[in-house]
């Protein structure tokens, strides 16, 4: 088994407080260090920082998969199968507007997982996603066309 190491993304934000209203407040993480223009955030046992760049913000754009268009830059957090669950249903409840709404991808093959997309105030997008399996996180298939 592999140890649990943590990893660090740096990404920019148009506004550090709804950075924290999203990221501390919506998705529950703990606030590290920060400073004026930057903050950092324990995001599901790894270390992202929130930078002041409006000008950095943009359109992310998209490639099919699974019949969906996914948001090509992105990232997340793999969850426990129950934690992703109540994730999404608390952020479902919570009004959340879902690029993606929580499902069920690649059902009957190896990549089967639960899944969701949503966007930060400033337009990043998240995906938060499952396995029933935690096994086939990287488990491969004949068909593998998809990320």
């Amino acid at each position: 088994m592999t140890q649990h190491i943590p990893f660090h993304l740096a990404f920019p934000v148009h506004d550090l407080a709804q950075a924290e209203d999203f990221y501390a407040g919506l998705l529950g993480c703990l606030i590290g260090r920060r400073s004026s223009h930057w903050i950092d955030f324990d995001f599901f046992g790894h270390q992202i920082t929130a930078h002041l760049r409006p000008e950095e913000c943009g359109e992310v754009r998209s490639n099919g998969v699974d019949g969906d268009a996914v948001p090509v830059r992105h990232f997340g957090a793999v969850l426990p199968w129950d934690d992703w669950q109540a994730l999404g249903r608390r952020l479902g409840d919570a009004g959340v507007d879902f690029l993606l709404a929580p499902r069920i991808r690649f059902q009957g093959k190896p990549g089967e997982q639960g899944t969701f997309f949503l966007r930060d105030p400033s337009g990043n997008a998240l995906e938060f996603k499952s396995f029933a399996d935690p096994s086939r996180l990287f488990a491969k298939g004949a068909d593998d066309d998809h990320a």
